[in-house]
């Protein structure tokens, strides 16, 4: 994406998928960051959006305790799905700030459906502590926000599987990284491992090294001159530096190798769209996760130490 392109800054103030309460408070805070004036400072063109509508919890039902909130989140991420979309048609950059990591149902289907009525495949680099490939009848919680990746690659939950309206699943398992991943649920390993998506574990950023699995992961996502969607949930990064989350690991990406994950991602020149979710200003320290997740999107659109 070059510096000429306008970046869209797209709020999602949604907390209905996760379990518990303050990361609808994420966009706020990484918009206090200075995330808009530091992206002009890169060269960028951005244009804050403002923020989509989204139902607060205090007015709402849980409805199935197996999908809790799921009409609610359903129409929220049909309304992302259109905003990004609509970005996308004018040749920007959605960036999307969550809210919990349901929201990705809708941007990550508007960025497939984009690519593909222009005839391009979307690679899709989820990094992520969890596994988001629960379905309602494996999830122990019923929190949607542990949902979003099986809705994306499979057919569960149907209501988020039918915000597009086309055909399913909405992305290419075969084109899906994970990146991060060190708590799983038991039966989500056997889902993940049957869908085709391709998992980088921290194993396996400790064994080989954070740029070899970052070459890895771009290689897989670039076949046939692909689009990329990167979708960032702070929980990948280790609490110790990522402390503002709601289901913290420990464990995860250290500070260098986020950022390198960032560069590499921004050295391939492909990247179409963004979310960063999961932030909580409740459970931060000093705005910090906040802080971080902005200096990882500035490192993806380009931003160099020399």
């Amino acid at each position: 994406m070059a510096s000429s392109s306008p970046v869209h800054l797209i709020g999602v103030p949604l907390d209905l998928g996760a379990g518990r309460r303050g990361v609808d408070m994420g966009p706020s805070a990484v918009r206090i960051s200075g995330l808009g004036e530091r992206l002009r400072r890169l060269g960028h063109s951005v244009v804050d959006l403002g923020d989509i509508a989204t139902p607060g919890l205090e007015t709402r039902r849980p409805g199935s305790e197996r999908k809790r909130y799921i009409d609610e989140i359903a129409e929220v991420c049909g309304r992302v799905y259109a905003a990004v979309l609509d970005s996308l048609d004018q040749g920007a950059l959605p960036l999307v700030l969550g809210g919990d990591h349901s929201l990705s149902a809708g941007s990550v289907a508007a960025a497939a459906d984009h690519a593909r009525r222009r005839g391009r495949p979307l690679g899709v680099l989820w990094f992520d502590a969890h596994g988001d490939m629960n379905t309602p009848d494996t999830s122990a919680s019923g929190n949607v926000h542990g949902m979003t990746l099986a809705a994306l690659v499979g057919s569960q939950p149907e209501e988020l599987v039918r915000i597009r309206g086309g055909e399913k699943p909405a992305v290419d398992p075969g084109r899906t990284v994970l990146v991060g991943v060190r708590s799983l649920d038991e039966m989500e390993k056997g889902l993940i491992r049957q869908s085709g998506v391709h998992v980088f574990t921290m194993q396996d950023i400790d064994r080989d090294g954070i740029a070899s699995v970052a070459e890895r992961a771009l290689e897989i996502l670039g076949r046939d001159g692909a689009a990329l969607h990167v979708s960032l949930d702070v929980d990948a990064c280790d609490p110790a530096i990522a402390p503002g989350v709601g289901t913290p690991v420990r464990g995860g990406l250290t500070y260098r190798e986020a950022h390198l994950m960032m560069e590499v991602i921004a050295g391939a020149g492909r990247l179409a769209s963004l979310d960063l979710v999961e932030v909580n200003p409740i459970l931060d320290v000093r705005n910090q996760t906040a802080e971080l997740g902005t200096g990882l999107v500035l490192s993806a659109l380009g931003e160099r130490i020399l």
